[in-house]
């Protein structure tokens, strides 16, 4: 069996990829089909005695769509541009209609819209398209103005044809069939028009020029394409996911070749090469390290928001940033066995393999259009068997295709879901399609991201537990110890020092003991700050201290003690904090019935001190990136449907794979372009407002499809002429026409209800986002720049540790330093005096020139 993958084109909705998909699956030799809306592709596995590339595109183009095989050495078009060529053509597809309906619109429609302006009808116009003299050149006009729209739209005609041909009807043959039932009606009316000038018959002329339905053949198809174009811009917008995943791996690498360095593209490396990253930069590849240490921020395969101290050793992963050290690592796995390069096949697979979902307009479109047409058929045919004539049995068999026009089915599902998506945005929950809307109703389960989801992500001082002098004493010393260090703990304790207004002890003889801790002097005493190891290898007691350690472990801190000569001192606890609303929200997701399933690559020991806190009945700690989505798969194949809830790329393919991915805003861009829906805000709450918003969405939809049935239901057999010989009741065109436009309103109106719909919280919205904006250009207003041209900057480290002294100053906002210029760019909420430049900088190891 050969594996291949196919470019797929022409595909708009789940039913032409579940079409696609049935068309290939009849051919001998296939398996394992497996079409994806998204990307806009299909993959496969073929039998090469039994079929070819060949055969599958021909079937594909049989089934009314494009196809090309993308190993047959035509350049496959980028699945981003492809999608926003698209795009695109469907927007200039429906300006270009819409330009030539609104004429339409207007020439049929002008004696009413003058009536509603209070005006009469200008004589020049009246002269022109008034009165059974003129009932040709009105009627003519219109359909000279509706076939550009017809034209333009024609895909519908022939899609919907061919769908029917094949015995699967869908929305698009209700959309082609009602248009050109209502255009071919236009042309019979055209030919009574001229029958009744030529022989007399006004009362003729007068019934059928009132008779048209030019403007609903063209009002269908421009509607239905609005949804078209909304679809998609969102298919577009999604398929970013993958390229952004591409652009996180380095495209070159240093290696030592020859005793020198190079640099080389990362597709050249090999499996041995040694190679040189440098503070700042992303390991290329998967590895091991040879010589030198460093921490390394992996926030974005593990999730875990503390960065990991590396040694000669360790292994080190693609797509990770090395923050501190140089190192020299050997490469082990490289190209498409590096883990990043898994997370982009995971995503992708993951995307491809959600099963589509039938829209419910194309269900009930499988049956109504072979019922109507089946109706229309019988009811001329039983009138012609009832001694009516032909006129009649024709009239008849095409008003009830006409009345049967899909405008209220049509918009019954997009209006809802274009209301429901805009109310959503406005309360910050950017729902990217009609088919995420459609699933968060009816997820069971909800999985939670632990670091950046129900955590903010980053380590705070929680917890202080002085021992024989004083808390400020104790955060004095702490902060006087961990000033001059660049790790992630050490910035928690500088930082709540300043927000307790506590001014850090000066030490000098810092000596920093990589990944235990440090020791600086204060006059002639000795402080130590690190872990229990390194305290007890300085010949700190910490007998009787263990328990409050293993205690604040318990919790789900990171203990930091403190010692001063061989006497502990304090310790203090520092973690990564739940955010304020976490607890609400799993609260509330349980009371909708919905289990919570918290999954983080965390260690179990933190993982199990935020589920007691939280009450979350399940936790799944420790779990790498293809574990992550393994489980989500686990939980769909036992029958739940399931919605992740993620900030990280390490969530990606989880995120891709679940039936219903949320992404917090605050997250990364790929977690972002993975999911389904967006939370503007870092907030938790967002997401039960998603879940409620989609219940309401769809409830709303299923009352639009009542009001567009109930409609039918009534009018077809008006149409049909039912009661015309017992009662002498038809239905009068007029009647129809407004019935139809009667139907459209119900829906739109009701669609609007959904505009009433609160969040669990206000404020947490775009116009919360937007005012918050508001104060931070107010705040900046007030903040001051000051401009310092420094000496003694020699490389990026230097440039490093200057921005990072800068950046910890009180009051400091921002910093950007310019290595080539010698100086560096400070804004701050407060002035700040020269000399206070002056002692950070040269502090730092640096001189500030005057």
């Amino acid at each position: 069996m050969k594996k291949e993958k196919f470019t797929v084109t022409g595909m708009t909705c789940s039913a032409c990829s579940a079409r696609v998909q049935r068309a290939v699956e009849k051919i001998a030799g296939t398996q394992a089909v497996n079409v994806n809306l998204l990307t806009n592709s299909m993959q496969l596995e073929y039998d090469e005695q039994l079929t070819d590339p060949a055969a599958i595109v021909a079937a594909v183009e049989g089934a009314g769509y494009g196809a090309s095989c993308q190993g047959d050495g035509t350049a496959a078009v980028p699945q981003e541009k492809m999608a926003d060529t698209q795009a695109v053509s469907l927007r200039r597809r429906l300006v270009w209609s819409v330009v030539f309906l609104l004429p339409v619109m207007a020439v049929s429609m002008h004696a009413m819209l003058f009536m509603v302006l209070g005006m009469p009808v200008p004589a020049g116009i009246a002269a022109l398209l008034d009165g059974p003299e003129n009932a040709v050149t009105f009627s003519f006009l219109q359909m000279l103005l509706v076939l550009p729209v017809m034209y333009l739209n024609r895909r519908f005609y022939i899609v919907g044809a061919r769908t029917l041909l094949q015995g699967s009807p869908n929305m698009d043959t209700l959309v082609g069939m009602g248009s050109l039932a209502a255009a071919l009606f236009g042309v019979f009316a055209i030919f009574r028009i001229g029958w009744g000038l030529g022989h007399g018959d006004m009362a003729l002329v007068l019934e059928y020029s009132q008779n048209l339905y030019f403007e609903s053949a063209g009002m269908i198809v421009t509607l239905i394409t609005v949804g078209k174009y909304l679809e998609a811009r969102a298919k577009g917008q999604t398929s970013r996911a993958l390229e952004k995943l591409m652009d996180l791996a380095p495209k070159q690498a240093v290696v030592l070749r020859a005793g020198t360095e190079q640099l080389v593209p990362v597709e050249k490396l090999a499996v041995g090469d040694i190679v040189v990253v440098r503070p700042g930069e992303r390991i290329p590849v998967d590895g091991v390290i040879v010589e030198g240490t460093t921490s390394v921020d992996e926030s974005a395969i593990s999730g875990e928001s503390i960065p990991v101290e590396k040694g000669a050793g360790d292994s080190v992963v693609s797509a990770t940033i090395n923050k501190t050290g140089f190192i020299h690592f050997r490469a082990e796995r490289i190209g498409e066995d590096t883990t990043i390069s898994q997370i982009i096949r995971l995503v992708d697979e993951a995307s491809a393999s959600k099963a589509p979902i039938a829209r419910l307009a194309d269900k009930i479109a499988g049956v109504f259009v072979p019922a109507v047409i089946a109706i229309a058929l019988a009811a001329g045919g039983i009138w012609l068997l009832l001694g009516a004539s032909v006129e009649f049995a024709f009239s008849i068999a095409i008003s009830i295709l006409v009345i049967s026009c899909p405008c209220a089915l049509g918009l019954a599902t997009p209006v809802a879901i274009m209301v429901g998506t805009g109310k959503g945005a406005e309360h910050g929950i950017l729902i990217k399609s009609g088919e995420a809307l459609e699933l968060a109703q009816a997820i069971d389960t909800v999985v939670l991201d632990k670091t950046g989801t129900i955590t903010e992500g980053k380590p705070r001082v929680v917890e202080i537990q002085p021992l024989g002098i004083s808390a400020p004493e104790l955060l004095a010393a702490a902060a006087g110890l961990e000033q001059g260090s660049e790790h992630p703990l050490a910035e928690a304790v500088v930082a709540y020092a300043r927000e307790q207004g506590v001014h850090p002890v000066a030490m000098t003889e810092f000596a920093a003991v990589f990944g235990r801790g440090v020791q600086a002097k204060q006059g002639k005493e000795t402080w130590l700050a690190g872990n229990a190891q390194f305290l007890m290898e300085q010949g700190v007691v910490l007998e009787g201290c263990q328990q409050r350690i293993d205690a604040l472990a318990d919790a789900g801190q990171t203990p930091l003690l403190f010692a001063r000569g061989s006497q502990l001192v304090g310790i203090i606890g520092v973690a990564d904090t739940e955010k304020p609303t976490s607890a609400e929200a799993i609260r509330r997701f349980k009371a909708m019935g919905i289990d919570v399933v918290m999954l983080t690559g965390d260690n179990a020991r933190t993982a199990e001190a935020v589920r007691r806190r939280l009450d979350i009945p399940r936790v799944i700690a420790g779990v790498l990136p293809a574990h992550k989505e393994e489980h989500i798969a686990a939980l769909q194949a036992a029958g739940h449907k399931v919605a992740m809830i993620g900030d990280g790329i390490n969530d990606a393919p989880a995120l891709a794979r679940a039936d219903v991915g949320i992404a917090i805003g605050a997250g990364t861009d790929i977690a972002i372009e993975s999911a389904d829906a967006v939370l503007v805000k870092n907030d938790l709450l967002a997401a039960v407002d998603a879940v409620r918003l989609s219940k309401a969405v769809i409830r709303n939809i299923r009352e639009n499809l009542f009001w567009a049935f109930f409609y039918n239901v009534i009018c077809i057999p008006l149409a049909a002429g039912v009661f015309y010989t017992a009662a002498g009741i038809k239905l009068s065109p007029v009647v129809g026409a407004a019935a139809m436009s009667l139907s459209s309103v119900c829906v739109c109106l009701n669609a609007l209800r959904l505009r009433w719909f609160q969040p669990v919280v206000a404020g947490t919205g775009l116009g919360a986002a937007a005012e918050h904006r508001g104060i931070e250009e107010h705040k900046e207003e007030k903040e001051m720049k000051t401009t310092l041209k420094i000496e003694g900057m020699m490389c990026q480290h230097c440039q490093k540790h200057v921005n990072d002294a800068l950046a910890k100053m009180d009051g400091v906002t921002s910093v950007t330093v310019d290595l080539e210029g010698g100086k560096a760019e400070v804004t701050a909420s407060r002035e700040i005096p020269r000399e206070e430049f002056k002692t950070v900088i040269e502090a730092a190891g640096y001189e500030l020139v005057d």
